[in-house]
């Protein structure tokens, strides 16, 4: 077993087939011993880099950065410095903080490349015990993983079984010193709080606390990983290939683990937020008990779940349509209230030959005689009939011309005038939802 903490990064970037390494470079005392210990390792074939972030929400900070450039240039270890901009919103500072640091380390990795950090053992306990105060199931109780995708390469974190003091002890037998960040000792901030009076309490009381944390997140990332491949085939059973929605009634039949975890990943897919566990009990309420001509809706910052004929239909909120909203389409692509678009389609969609239409949105009551049908029907007739969601109803763009004549509702069905307009222009128009 490797003893010392060169000898440990020497064996673990053996194991990576030596894969090029960026290291994220705080300046912190942490970092400094990651560096200075795979510097001291690096040979032929093996490319080291360091990459600093600069948050600029501390007077010294431009220092800090000087501070680490200089330490880059000692170990001859070439460094890029990137300064953020980092807005608190309601998950706090910390959390903001981290969410842009993370934004510019994705966006720097190279293809192929692994971004290391000097995250440890008393780290990974603090991530714990943050996620078990949280409520956090087994994958916040999971901590953080050695490896995970990372823009076009991996962060990998290979001292997560070490404890804090091996890279101490390293840094001061090797004389290096760090950058001391005062918002690490602030105990407003909850890591901080638990690093310097929780965690030191538990270690007097229990001295192994450190490693059976350790265990216990390992022990939850076996579990998240055994339910995630559980969610995988229940997501491939209850979700239609055609259109994304989900089984409805198959879905809140799962065992609770269960899901929760599709429920995830299936919003996960489509790049939407998860809901709290109440928000999740509210949508299963609403499957179990609404009337068969309901359609319930569930909504949280980010995403909304609609249920409809039997199916979840995920969602980003849209906004609604200002009272009598109307615009002049003179050819370009015009965008509605709800950010969908109008387009032309066809043979001449590009050139400057395109009717002026007044585009609307629906309203209550309208009726249209469709191209080829002999009667006139009521738009809500034809909606239904056509399995057009009613969310998407609300919101469909409506044509009419100069003088008021309807032409077409979006491109699902169009007037005898409506047609024999397209077909004089060449183009068709498109909706893109």
């Amino acid at each position: 077993m490797p003893s010392t903490l060169p000898q440990l990064l020497d064996a673990a970037w053996s194991r990576t087939g030596d894969t090029p390494l960026c290291v994220g470079f705080s300046g912190g005392r942490d970092s400094v011993a990651l560096l200075h210990a795979l510097a001291a390792v690096r040979r032929a074939g093996r490319a080291l880099r360091a990459v600093h972030v600069n948050h600029a929400l501390h007077p010294e900070s431009d220092r800090w950065a000087a501070s680490c450039a200089q330490q880059c240039a000692r170990l001859d270890v070439p460094l890029e410095t990137f300064i953020v901009q980092v807005q608190a919103r309601g998950e706090g500072i910390e959390a903001a903080a981290r969410e842009a640091r993370y934004a510019a380390l994705a966006e720097t990795l190279r293809e192929g490349e692994c971004l290391v950090t000097a995250h440890h053992r008393e780290d990974q306990a603090e991530t714990v015990l943050l996620k078990l105060l949280r409520g956090a199931g087994p994958h916040g109780l999971g901590g953080m993983r050695e490896q995970r995708p990372l823009g076009r390469g991996r962060l990998w974190r290979p001292l997560l079984s070490t404890p804090r003091e091996q890279l101490h002890a390293y840094a001061r037998a090797q004389g290096l010193t760090g950058i001391n960040d005062p918002a690490n000792d602030d105990t407003r901030y909850a890591r901080s709080y638990l690093r310097h009076d929780i965690l030191p309490r538990l270690h007097a009381h229990w001295p192994e606390a450190g490693r059976a944390l350790a265990l216990a997140a390992a022990l939850q990332r076996e579990q998240a990983d055994f339910l995630d491949h559980h969610a995988t085939e229940a997501l491939a059973e209850l979700q239609r290939t055609e259109d994304g929605t989900l089984d409805a009634h198959g879905w809140v039949a799962l065992h609770p683990a269960l899901r929760n975890c599709v429920l995830e990943s299936w919003l996960h897919t489509r790049s939407l937020p998860a809901p709290t566990g109440a928000q999740r009990h509210e949508l299963e309420r609403q499957i179990r008990e609404a009337a068969p001509d309901r359609v319930p809706r569930v909504a949280w910052p980010g995403a909304e779940v609609r249920v409809w004929r039997g199916r979840l239909h995920a969602l980003q909120p849209q906004p609604e349509a200002p009272e009598g909203w109307s615009a002049l389409w003179h050819g370009d692509t015009v965008r509605l209230p709800d950010a969908s678009t109008l387009h032309w389609r066809g043979s001449l969609a590009d050139t400057p030959s395109a009717p002026t239409i007044r585009v609307s949105v629906n309203r209550r009551g309208l009726r249209i005689k469709p191209l080829g049908d002999r009667h006139t029907r009521a738009l809500r007739d034809l909606f239904q009939r056509a399995g057009v969601p009613p969310w998407e109803r609300t919101r469909c763009p409506i044509l009419h011309d100069e003088h008021g004549t309807l032409l077409a509702v979006a491109d699902l069905w169009s007037t005898e005038a409506g047609a024999a307009l397209f077909r004089k222009h060449g183009m068709w128009p498109h909706w893109q939802r």
